[in-house]
């Protein structure tokens, strides 16, 4: 295969063998870890998308994406109604505002449409998680972790201190 590449790469202008390269290397690190850290990085749980209709939401990645979905299910304890979409490799969390007080309904305000809410990131130990982060001056949207979606603690980490990207990490 690589003779083969070098063969085909020989007649490309440099920026299309770089382009070449890039699409043919893969990543091996599954987990990743700050050293002589007690915690690990996982693989990408979910991305969540806050939508303002969540059955018309739904019916597009079911009907029209042939997606699997799940059914809609509500979280009063996070202020939301959630359907998990599944992808293969990761999955899709449909969030719809649950009560006047909801995070979502904020976001939505802001959004008229919809859009990204947040990513979800798994560890392996997220009390360790979240000791270490705090130490390293990342900030929580709550005292302790909550119990979320899948059953399991989640905490979720404040996006000016992630390059505005709202980080949830769930325990695997």
């Amino acid at each position: 295969m690589a003779s083969v590449l070098l063969k085909v790469a020989a007649g490309l202008s440099r920026s299309s063998r770089v382009s070449l390269v890039r699409a043919h290397s893969t990543t091996a690190v599954l987990h990743q870890g700050v050293p002589g850290s007690v915690w690990k990085l996982g693989r990408l749980n979910h991305i969540a998308i806050a939508v303002p209709d969540i059955e018309k939401a739904t019916a597009l990645y079911r009907d029209v994406l042939g997606a699997t979905v799940s059914d809609k299910v509500p979280l009063p304890e996070h202020g939301v109604y959630t359907v998990f979409v599944e992808l293969g490799n990761t999955k899709l969390e449909l969030l719809h505002p649950l009560g006047e007080k909801s995070p979502i309904s904020g976001f939505l305000q802001k959004n008229k449409s919809g859009g990204m809410h947040h990513i979800c990131i798994e560890v392996d130990d997220i009390t360790a998680a979240i000791s270490d982060l705090k130490a390293k001056n990342i900030r929580t949207l709550s005292a302790e972790p909550r119990i979320g979606a899948h059953g399991k603690p989640v905490m979720f980490l404040h996006p000016k201190d992630c390059d505005g990207v709202l980080v949830e990490l769930e325990e695997a």
